[in-house]
């Protein structure tokens, strides 16, 4: 049996940005579903740098004591290694915002935070456990969502209905919105390695002879990503788990210890990278947003951080005309004329990085010599801010300017 509700908006994807915009239409007033497939947000792996421009967000929401609150990591500056030399290549100190540095914190505690101060507000509903399945349609408006819950059949019927289900978006992929793909050069693998007792801080990246890695610090561990040319990951398995740690510990002999801890494959997780977008983020009832929209690369740890952005304009541009029943298509052109923009200007840095110094390096066979913007970065610190606020802020940042129902 088929159970069915009804709901002013309803959003597919508990992740960052579909809590977000759960949270702020709640604040307006709009009553709100949230669907996640998941039973719980305790996933590793995932995006768990919160930037500047998201603290910002959640500082103008008056949560920010709350957040900080929470175990979390701070990042100043950002420095890479390139073979035995250390680059100074972005600075967030002279940010103007509350928080002029990045937080690093895992992913499902910022979740599980937002899910938290949404539910305080009587019009929003989080259903785990729940997955979008497909699109219910009337004379050529979406108005609602198929899914599975832990009760059966579902179906939510919807003045608006938002994906934010991620780069693998059910809703996208049934919506007929075309996708416009674009080649990258590498995957990622990651996993975990304890932290060894007395080595100081490490940097965002190490780059040495065909290979690099990415240290993010959680503590008394690091989040690691070891990037391999595209497709690499058979070729690399082929190779045997024990020629993986040996290509670990070439590039970073500190880690020695550590990698012999790893048990095996199972513990390493494949991040098929993919940069893309739509062409059009919406339908006549229906509005993408975040990766859905378009899918970021893991290069600076932005995606996140744009899709809270995607979140904090759709709801400042919706909020009004949902308090009046559907919004128009014109209303939900307005977000993607909005933020369109910001992906492009993102997804291009992100290509040009990864053609100019990610793909060399890979092909490298020797140390690889640091790019001139980086050496530029390095030798003028002044220069550190320009990516300090690419970084950090983003093309276009958002502001919270939705209220409060009283």
């Amino acid at each position: 049996m088929t159970t069915t509700l009804t709901t002013r908006c309803c959003i597919a994807g508990g992740g960052p940005a579909g809590l977000m915009l759960g949270l702020l239409l709640a604040r307006a007033g709009i009553e709100v579903v949230v669907l996640e497939k998941h039973t719980d947000f305790l996933r590793d792996f995932r995006g768990d740098t919160l930037h500047p421009s998201t603290l910002e967000v959640i500082s103008e929401l008056g949560l920010l004591e709350g957040l900080l609150a929470l175990p979390h990591q701070r990042i100043e500056k950002l420095g890479v290694d390139f073979g035995d030399r250390r680059l100074e290549v972005a600075d967030f100190r002279h940010l103007a915002v509350a928080c002029p540095f990045i937080a690093l914190m895992p992913q499902w505690d910022f979740l599980d935070f937002l899910a938290r101060e949404a539910s305080a507000w009587p019009g929003f509903g989080l259903h785990m456990h729940t997955e979008a399945t497909g699109l219910i349609e009337a004379g050529g408006r979406v108005v609602g969502i198929s899914a599975t819950g832990p009760g059966g059949p579902l179906e939510i019927h919807a003045d608006l209905v938002v994906a934010a289900d991620g780069r693998g978006s059910v809703l996208r992929d049934r919506s007929g919105l075309e996708v416009e793909e674009f080649g990258v050069p590498m995957d990622v693998l990651w996993f975990r390695l304890d932290r060894p007792e007395g080595m100081a801080d490490a940097p965002l990246a190490r780059f040495g002879a065909g290979r690099i890695l990415v240290l993010l610090p959680r503590g008394d561990y690091w989040q690691c990503g070891y990037v391999i040319p595209k497709g690499g990951d058979q070729a690399l398995r082929g190779r045997g788990f024990d020629a993986f740690r040996g290509e670990v510990v070439a590039l970073m002999p500190g880690l020695a210890g550590p990698v012999t801890r790893l048990g095996g494959w199972g513990d390493v997780k494949l991040l098929t990278v993919e940069v893309n977008r739509l062409r059009d983020w919406c339908r006549d009832g229906l509005l993408c947003i975040g990766d859905a929209a378009h899918a970021m690369s893991p290069v600076a740890g932005v995606g996140i951080n744009l899709a809270i952005q995607d979140a904090v304009a759709a709801a400042n541009l919706l909020a009004g005309p949902l308090q009046a029943g559907p919004p128009d298509l014109a209303d939900l052109q307005r977000v993607q004329a909005r933020r369109a923009w910001p992906a492009r200007v993102t997804q291009r840095m992100q290509l040009i990085l990864q053609k100019q110094i990610i793909a060399e390096v890979l092909g490298e066979t020797g140390t690889p010599r640091p790019p001139l913007l980086l050496r530029l970065f390095d030798g003028w610190p002044w220069l550190r801010r320009i990516p300090g606020r690419l970084i950090g802020m983003g093309a276009r940042p958002e502001h919270v300017e939705t209220g409060t129902v009283a």
